[in-house]
Parts: structure tokens; C-alpha cells; sequence
């Protein structure tokens, strides 16, 4: 099968050429969804502007090479091309999708792709600050698997420098076993503070803190085996949020800084070397050109402090350097937080500057906007701290629990609902948004079974399952064809046959929420189908009825293809 948008495209380029001239080929024909026709191609305004003729009579000119198109072209206003498919291609189109393992995603060009996400700091708990970075990473790495791609996930911890001295000096403090089960609670949050308070207030606990940041930065044993019970609780703990949400970070996906460690000193050097580093004021400083700050003056990334000690920039030129020349990448996701723009900008400016960024390799910040409370401002609790992650989903799960508590389930399915639910709504009200933008975080409005929500979804799809158990018929069993006879049924298979595209249009930007977006729309035209198109009623032909449950299985597919690759769980029933 193959895409209405992308078969209209090269339909209308073609055409163009024809008409106009082979220069013109390559012009974006601009085919956009019409409520006037299926689609409307905007190209011969913007090719007759530029020709100083009429935009009408380059889209005449158009439509007239556009003969064996299957389906209807008319020129409309000041050149708009209004263009109809046939109902008997959209048909056969579907019934090809619904033959298609692949459900009309197509294998790309395969790549090496690193996304780096995640990334939560090792010395204290994950907070709501993690979960957008880990849901929007996560997706793009199931889809960018789906599409053929190597992905290399790299969860960049938190997990080296000055504090791990108090850290570890605590730790000793109350003991080993105390340490752990705090740090595997989630509470390192507490576990920080209580650490910090006592370097502040205790000059020898500061001093053994400072000392113990130099034997753990040169290696010693015991101070290496604490560093590791410290690190080893600690991502216990992240495991079981990542196990809640369902996300596919393992222990193998972990890059952090102290892998970047023993590279730092070498980074430094080579860069020195080759005259990309400088020193300023005693720090060994990058200056990327183009960079510069209020006083007009250029901006330094410090990759070693006049101290001696490195910083963020220090490990993530390492870390880009080793992707590169290590991990052999041809592209790079840095899903990280928007306040880091600046910081991101001027390490890829600095990379390309050493030519350690080749043009063949692309890196690419994915900002992540901030999540808000329905106050507007920064989402904390009533008494100001940041909410604790697990705490945040456990409420998700109580929540949706109580929306299905009255379903009469058994409490072992009741459960496992009620986490699917919870879940989903959490995750698809992130990835609903723009991965840039700021959003309220609302669970009243995310656990809605109205509306672009994940429950909306999920109900979607259970719904056409409980279909396929009315009718005793295994939806992977259904083999069509697919024959069109209402407007509705037209309307659905004409959605379901931009799947494959949209997919494609996710993996090359980088925005998830386009594929929330078309999910949304699906579940919205199958609903208005299920209204006005019976499957099962008495009276519907035999022939009818294995249509419309060929166009219910392909609904399914899509549906639950385009939801785990969003990560968001299809319970079967809700």
C-alpha cells in the first residue's frame, strides 16, 4: 500500500514538471487534508508568484497533466487544487495495509542512533523532572527501533564528583545496610540533605568528605567498593520507576559521567593541543565562535577549572568524541531539559570547531519544556519540593483504580487495568504535547476517558476487542477485503492509510506528540464509524460484516502499533 499524502505528492510534482518545467520537480507540492476534498495542494501559489502568473492558471495547467490520477482534481479560489481520491483505491489501499505485517511502516535507511535520556542524578531521588526527558526518549527510541534503526540508549547519571565525598562519608556514618534500604526507598532526596547539613555544620566531616574526593578520584579500592554500594541501591531504585512506567532502560544503558572520567584529562589535552582550548583567568576554556555574552564579550565553555576539577562541559565533549569515533553514531538525541539551549548549542559548536562533529554525524538537542502544577508555575507539592516521582505514579494508579472500580473486575484484573491506565495517562498526556512546550500537569483532565487522553485511546481499542470476542473471530485471523460503502467507512480507512507516514514525519523531527495527534484522530473517525456502521446487528450481509471487521482489525493494529510505540499499554479490556 501506499501513503495518500506521498502518492499525491509525487502525482503533483510530476504534474508540475510537466506543465511548468522540469526545474520544478523538486518544488513541495504542499498537499495539506481539506474539509472542502480529501486533500489541497497550495503549490501554484507559491510557483506562480514566483513565475508572475496567476496561481489559477498554473493550477489549470496542473490539473491537466494530471490525467489517470485515481480520483478527481478541481481548481478552486485563486489556485487551490482540491483533489478526491476514488473510494474503490482508498479500498484497495487499506485492504493492502491490512495484508502488511508492517501495517504500512516502511524499513528506513538504517542508522546509528544514540538517544541520550533520562539522565537522573545519582544523588538524589528522581522527581517530575525525569519524567518528561524518559517518556519522550523512550518513545523515540521504540520508534526509531521499529524503523530499522540501531538505537544506543544512554542513561548519562549523575554518578561522579565532589559531593559523592559526603555522600559516601555519610554513608559510613550510618551504616552500610541503613544507606541502602534509604537509597533503595527512593529517599535519597533525604539522604542528600542530611549529608550537605553535616558537611555545613562539622568542619571534620568536611574535611573527611574532601579527602574522600581524592581517593575516590584516584581509584582506591575501598572508597571505589562504597562508591558502588552507594551506586548500586541507588539504580535499584531508578529500576523500579522505570519498571513501573514500562519504559526499556536497563542497567546496560548506563553511561554516566564516571564512565566519561578517565577520558577527561585527554580531552583536555588534545583540545589544548590543537589550539581549540585556551586558558582564561586559570580555567582552560573553549570559545566557539558565534557565542557571545551581555558585555559583548565571548562566551567560555570551562572544561577545567583553575582548581583543577572539570565540569558538565568537560564530559559532555568527551562523551560526544566517544559516540563518534567509539559508537561510529550517524545521529545524536540529547532529550535533555530547554534551560540547557544555550549550554547544547555552544557544545556542538565547539565539537564541530575541533572536528570531532563531522558533517555526516548530526546532534540534535530535544528540548524538553517544564512541567507545571494548575497553578502555572513549577509543579511541587503544598509545601513547596519537588514531587517525588514514585509518589506521582502511585497516585496515577489509586486514581484510575477508583475511575474503574464500580466495572465489577476481579481485583487481579482490576490491577493490572488500573496500572495500564494509570500509566498511559501519565505518559500520553507528555507525549500528547509538544516536547518543547510547557504543560499543565492535570491528572483530572489526563485520566479522562474524553478527549485526547490515553484512556480515550485505550477504551478505543478495547472496544473493537470486545468485537472480535462477541464475534468469536481472532482479529490476527481477519484478511479483508475492505469494501467501502458509508462515508464513515471512508473516512476511517482514508485516516488509517497515514499511518506509515506520519511514523516516518515522528522519526525525522523528533516529535512525538504528531503520532498522539494522528492516534487521536483514528480513535475519533473509528467511533463515528461504530455509531453509524454496525458490524454485528442482524440484518448486516455477511459480505458487509467481514468488511467492517477487516476495517476494525486494521483500526486495531494501527492503534495498538502506534500506542507501544508511544510506550502507552493497551489493556484488553477496560
Amino acid at each position: 500500500m501506499t501513503d495518500p499524502q506521498i502518492v499525491l505528492a509525487e502525482r503533483v510534482q510530476q504534474a508540475l514538471a510537466d506543465a511548468i518545467g522540469a526545474e520544478y520537480a523538486d518544488a513541495d507540492p504542499m498537499i495539506r487534508p481539506s474539509q472542502f476534498a480529501d486533500f489541497q495542494a497550495n503549490v501554484a501559489m507559491s510557483v506562480g508568484n514566483r513565475l508572475r502568473r496567476s496561481p489559477r492558471e498554473v493550477a489549470e495547467a496542473i490539473r491537466a497533466q494530471m490525467s489517470g490520477f485515481p480520483g478527481t482534481v478541481e481548481v478552486s479560489g485563486p489556485g487551490f487544487l482540491n483533489i478526491t481520491l476514488d473510494t474503490s483505491w482508498i479500498a484497495d489501499q487499506a485492504s493492502q495495509m491490512l495484508a502488511d505485517p508492517r501495517a504500512g511502516v516502511s524499513q528506513a535507511t538504517p542508522q546509528r542512533i544514540v538517544i541520550d535520556y533520562s539522565a537522573p542524578n545519582a544523588a538524589k531521588e528522581m522527581h517530575v523532572g525525569h519524567l518528561r526527558t524518559t517518556i519522550v526518549g523512550d518513545a523515540m527510541a521504540r520508534i526509531m527501533e521499529h524503523l530499522g534503526h540501531t538505537v544506543i540508549r544512554q542513561n548519562h547519571l549523575g554518578d561522579w564528583g565532589t559531593p559523592f565525598g559526603m555522600l559516601i562519608e555519610h554513608l559510613l556514618d550510618i551504616g552500610e545496610d541503613a544507606a541502602v534500604a534509604q537509597l533503595e526507598a527512593g529517599a535519597g532526596t533525604e539522604y542528600y540533605q542530611a549529608a550537605r547539613a553535616k558537611f555545613e555544620s562539622d568542619q571534620t566531616f568536611k574535611e573527611r568528605a574532601r579527602t574522600r574526593v581524592t581517593t575516590l578520584q584516584s581509584g582506591d579500592p575501598e572508597t571505589m567498593r562504597l562508591w558502588h554500594v552507594f551506586m548500586d541501591a541507588t539504580i535499584r531504585y531508578f529500576n523500579k520507576v522505570y519498571t513501573m512506567l514500562g519504559v526499556t532502560l536497563t542497567d546496560a544503558d548506563i553511561a554516566g559521567e564516571s564512565m566519561y572520567n578517565p577520558m577527561l584529562e585527554k580531552t583536555c589535552d588534545d583540545l589544548q593541543a590543537m589550539g581549540v582550548a585556551v586558558m582564561s583567568e586559570g580555567a582552560l576554556c573553549l570559545f566557539p565562535p558565534g557565542f557571545t555574552g551581555s558585555d559583548d564579550k565571548p562566551l567560555p565553555l570551562i572544561i577545567r577549572k583553575s582548581d583543577g576539577g572539570y565540569g558538565y562541559a568537560s564530559t559532555d565533549m568527551a562523551a560526544i568524541r566517544y559516540r563518534v569515533d567509539d559508537l561510529k553514531v550517524d545521529r545524536i538525541l540529547y532529550v535533555v531539559g530547554a534551560d540547557q539551549a544555550l549550554h547544547f548549542r555552544m557544545i556542538f559548536a565547539a565539537a564541530e570547531q575541533a572536528g570531532w562533529l563531522p558533517d555526516t554525524v548530526s546532534a540534535e538537542h530535544i528540548q524538553i519544556g517544564m512541567m507545571l502544577g494548575k497553578d502555572g508555575k513549577r509543579f511541587k507539592t503544598r509545601s513547596g519540593e519537588s514531587v517525588k516521582l514514585t509518589d506521582l505514579l502511585q497516585e496515577a494508579v489509586d486514581r484510575a483504580t477508583a475511575a474503574i472500580d464500580d466495572r465489577g473486575y476481579d481485583e487481579v484484573t482490576k490491577a493490572e487495568i488500573a496500572h495500564a491506565v494509570g500509566m498511559g495517562a501519565v505518559k500520553y498526556a507528555d507525549l500528547s504535547i509538544s516536547h518543547d512546550s510547557e504543560y499543565v500537569f492535570d491528572f483530572d483532565r489526563m485520566l479522562s476517558f474524553s478527549g485526547n487522553t490515553a484512556p480515550y485511546l485505550q477504551y478505543a481499542q478495547a472496544r473493537i476487542r470486545s468485537i472480535f470476542r462477541k464475534a468469536e473471530v481472532d482479529p490476527a485471523a481477519v484478511q479483508g477485503p475492505i469494501r467501502i460503502g458509508e462515508d464513515a467507512e471512508r473516512a476511517l480507512a482514508l485516516q488509517l492509510l497515514g499511518f506509515g507516514a506520519v511514523v516516518d514525519q515522528v522519526a525525522d523531527l523528533v516529535e512525538p506528540h504528531r503520532l498522539a495527534a494522528y492516534l487521536y484522530a483514528t480513535a475519533t473517525a473509528f467511533t463515528t464509524f461504530f455509531e453509524q456502521c454496525p458490524v454485528l446487528k442482524d440484518g448486516v450481509d455477511p459480505e458487509t460484516r467481514a468488511s467492517r471487521l477487516a476495517l476494525c482489525a486494521l483500526t486495531l493494529r494501527v492503534m495498538e502499533t502506534g500506542l507501544d510505540l508511544l510506550g502507552v499499554p493497551v489493556p484488553d479490556r477496560m
